[in-house]
């Protein structure tokens, strides 16, 4: 069996804001149209994947989808119609036998929705369908003129399937009608006097389409997420610094003015120091100075946002995510409070987090020890990380 599927992406997708066509819209920090292409690639189960663009977006498609095993993109039509016919065509040479037509604003298709799509489209023609729960009225002016039967009723979804040469006759047919006002694949074909079929379809198989959609997505997304970072590693990390000559400390990325500065082959900022080490003990990826050797010249004075940048792209790498970063500094002087706020601000922009999971904390030690004689500050710091199942092991 010969599968193709044709993903029309070629709207302007604009009534979900963020300012660009929602296909490139990001979910889970991931592009759309991304999302849609690599469930459609992990199902296994298509020959030949080829997308529909606008004109105006395909450097945007091929920045979002680099890498994904498809065809070439092809330029859409006035309307989602036109873009359909677009595709088809594009797909006469590869000879499918199936067709599957997938919205590229429905990014959690899944493959069990696609193995069921394939199966009814290999009997002619076959939509996703869901039965509504809600009672459905008919309102003019105001009024209610009907209350519609909803055991009859369904809500359709994509991918649509049909046997490619009928989708591809009844397309033909509708544009040398002149006729372009179909709402999706299956009215066309209906018009066209096929037979068309429901299986059933997935409720997770939302079509994103206003801001609030995209904040369901987003949910959706971290439950997905999370539920594959299921290893939780949490490292510690501890540093100190003798206070020097100077006017200001480092501290979390802030520079906070003092009547000393802090010694060190860096810019010597304990916070980041800390961090650094809790995030590479998590990972268990060695320590601060494995990485940033004090023996060479290249790291003297350097800004040690490098440092914690590379310890956060270190979780990247291995596929997982930063859950919490905890800081606690033990100082004399200066006050760190007035900018616990900047600080955090900053660790998050270093780390890439957002700002709820960054915390920091202040205390003296009491007058007691080289802290209290004010000789220098630590910092301790914890870092909770989340990394793949598969590292989950001893192999």
């Amino acid at each position: 069996m010969n599968v193709a599927a044709v993903v029309v992406a070629a709207g302007r997708g604009e009534r979900a804001g963020g300012g660009v066509p929602k296909q490139y819209r990001t979910v889970g920090g991931i592009p759309v149209i991304r999302l849609v292409l690599h469930n459609l690639v992990r199902a296994g189960a298509f020959s030949t994947i080829q997308p529909v663009v606008h004109a105006d977006a395909v450097p945007l498609f091929r920045a979002a989808c680099d890498g994904i095993a498809m065809q070439p993109p092809v330029v859409g039509g006035a309307t989602r119609q036109a873009s359909v016919l677009a595709g088809l065509e594009a797909l006469v040479p590869h000879k499918p036998d199936v067709v599957l037509v997938h919205d590229a604003a429905r990014p959690f298709v899944s493959p069990a929705l696609i193995a069921r799509a394939i199966t009814a489209g290999e009997k002619g023609a076959g939509v996703p369908a869901l039965a509504i729960t809600d009672t459905v009225k008919i309102v003019d002016g105001g009024v209610v003129t009907a209350t519609l039967d909803r055991n009859v009723l369904r809500t359709i979804q994509t991918p649509q399937a049909f046997r490619f040469d009928l989708l591809l006759a009844a397309h033909r047919k509708a544009a040398s009608a002149g006729r372009s006002d179909f709402p999706d694949d299956a009215s066309l074909a209906e018009w066209a006097g096929a037979q068309v079929n429901v299986f059933q379809g997935d409720p997770e198989n939302i079509k994103l389409t206003t801001p609030d959609d995209f904040i369901r997505a987003e949910a959706t997304a971290m439950a997905a997420k999370f539920s594959t970072l299921g290893d939780v590693r949490v490292g510690s990390g501890y540093d100190v610094h003798a206070f020097g000559d100077g006017d200001h400390i480092m501290l979390g990325g802030v520079r906070i003015p003092y009547t000393r500065g802090v010694v060190g082959h860096s810019d010597a900022d304990v916070a980041l120091h800390a961090l650094v080490d809790a995030i590479l003990g998590a990972l268990a990826d060695g320590d601060i100075g494995v990485h940033f050797p004090p023996s060479d010249p290249q790291w003297r004075g350097a800004s040690s946002d490098r440092f914690l940048a590379f310890a956060a792209e270190r979780v990247r790498q291995r596929g997982g995510m930063i859950g919490h970063l905890d800081v606690t500094v033990v100082c004399e002087a200066p006050r760190v409070g007035p900018y616990r706020e900047a600080i955090r601000a900053r660790i998050a922009e270093i780390a890439g987090v957002s700002l709820d999971r960054v915390a920091i904390k202040a205390t003296t030690s009491e007058k007691m020890g080289f802290t209290g004689r004010g000789e220098g500050l630590t910092a301790s710091a914890t870092a909770t990380i989340r990394l793949p199942w598969q590292d989950f092991s001893t192999s």
